[in-house]
């Protein structure tokens, strides 16, 4: 497998509305560059002053360069059958597709991204920016900030990462949406303008019913993503007849999981089939045994009819939960179903269990430690808003719990919460509360430590 390792210097940092200055590609087999190809490119615009200071790369040196158009078929021969790989590549591949738009092509390569790998392959970094990312690693860069000097800085990373992890690189490669695996009718332009924002897609057929309905952190990512995936019969069944996709801008992932589940409980899309009831599929269950002690377990929700004291995503996200309460409260591993023996846990041999697996400990010292988890993992009788990210810079998300409830979610403008808490009302939408949506809270309130709360 070739790559072709490409760096840019443009007239700005806008894709749509900048012209490439410079272009340098490397291409690489792997473990030795093969070939090369590095221009000037006049970009028949003026080149800004500051951008002038950043790449000394000035109109009296462009002039003679050739214009895009003129290299534009050396190009896409040379890059012809590789992968695409630039350090940011958004930006990069976008220039290439602006540029080849203007003269009609639809410039697509499968692609990766240099700071999605390396933050993967080579975590614990400071900053992922080439300038410091290549400095901690010892790369020297002959001539920042212009294409040549860059691209060879990131061919340098490229190979590093290849040779550390060959098939995580390889992995992380994204492939363009084949048009001919897609409904006639799907527009790939409209794929193109999804935006890389927070927020819900909905999926419709030709007879303008919603087929599927889903979120992600990015819309246009997660779309591409169904489009590309072939895995399943049912997958591609989906792909083919998807003819229109509609979405909602969140900004606040926590909205796109509430907005999410209300859409599917409304709708009840096809595709959406094991979301109806539920989108979460285990939970964590409580019962006390013979001995009057309390013993928990993460368990399907097919499998117990009772209702789960909170719920999870997977079985792996519930048993790395409860092992942390266990850790946390100095429960059990053999009465949390975490460890089987038909002796003492292992925490007991460790001096980090009271010996309740062995009748050491008495069932209400041991039942106290569980129901101070369990007053843990609620918010019953709180009454508190969720500050989160608005759609736009301009403005904030709004989540309201009363008395242990939630009220619904709104938009406010940025400095809001500078009135009060009783100002916040007049922005939230009512909703009603279901399970789903107290376990969607309570998930985000547990991994985001983070979050702004307000209490009322």
């Amino acid at each position: 497998m070739n790559f072709v390792i490409i760096d840019v210097e443009t007239t700005g940092g806008s894709v749509n509305a900048s012209k490439i200055t410079e272009l340098a590609i490397y291409k690489f087999d792997g473990e030795k560059i093969i070939d090369e190809f590095v221009t000037l490119v006049n970009p028949e615009i003026p080149i800004p002053e500051f951008i002038v200071r950043l790449t000394g790369i000035s109109d009296q040196m462009v002039t003679k360069a050739p214009k895009f158009y003129e290299i534009a078929k050396q190009v896409i021969e040379f890059c012809e059958g590789c992968v695409f790989v630039a350090h940011n590549v958004a930006f990069d591949y976008g220039m290439f597709r602006s540029e080849y738009k203007t003269l009609g092509y639809d410039f697509r390569f499968p692609h990766l991204c240099t700071v999605k790998a390396a933050r993967l392959i080579i975590p614990g970094h400071e900053s992922y920016s080439l300038g410091k990312l290549t400095r901690a690693l010892g790369i020297s860069i002959n001539g920042r900030h212009r294409a040549g000097g860059d691209a060879l800085a990131t061919t340098e990373l490229f190979q590093i990462m290849h040779e550390k992890d060959q098939e995580r690189l390889i992995g992380l490669i994204q492939t363009e949406i084949n048009p001919k695996k897609i409904h006639p009718n799907l527009s790939i332009e409209t794929i193109d303008g999804l935006p890389q924002k927070a927020g819900v897609y909905l999926f419709y057929n030709e007879f303008n019913k919603i087929i599927y309905i889903g979120k992600s952190i990015s819309i246009k990512k997660r779309v591409e993503q169904h489009l590309n995936n072939t895995k399943t019969a049912k997958a591609i069944k989906m792909i083919q007849d998807i003819v229109r996709v509609e979405y909602e801008i969140t900004g606040s992932d926590l909205i796109a999981m509430l907005r999410e589940s209300e859409l599917i409980k409304i709708h009840k899309p096809l595709y959406n089939r094991t979301l109806r009831n539920s989108v979460f599929s285990f939970g964590l269950f409580d019962q006390q045994n013979e001995d009057g002690y309390i013993t928990l377990k993460v368990e399907s929700l097919s499998k117990n009819d009772a209702y789960p004291l909170i719920h999870f995503n997977s079985r792996k996200d519930g048993i790395e939960f409860l092992n942390a309460k266990v850790e946390q409260y100095q429960l059990c591993q053999k009465l949390s179903h975490l460890y089987k023996s038909q002796e003492a846990c292992f925490h007991y041999t460790i001096k980090k269990c009271a010996g309740a697996c062995v009748n050491i400990e008495h069932p209400a010292d041991y039942n106290k430690r569980v129901n101070q988890c369990f007053d843990a993992l609620t918010f019953e009788g709180r009454s508190f808003y969720i500050i989160d990210k608005g759609r736009e810079k301009v403005e904030k998300s709004i989540v309201w719990i009363e008395n242990g409830v939630y009220q619904g979610y709104g938009f406010a403008p940025y400095h809001f919460h500078g009135k009060g808490p009783d100002a916040f009302k007049r922005y939230i939408n009512k909703q009603k509360e279901d399970r789903d949506i107290k376990t969607i809270l309570n998930l985000f309130l547990r991994k985001n430590e983070w979050a702004k709360i307000i209490d009322l």
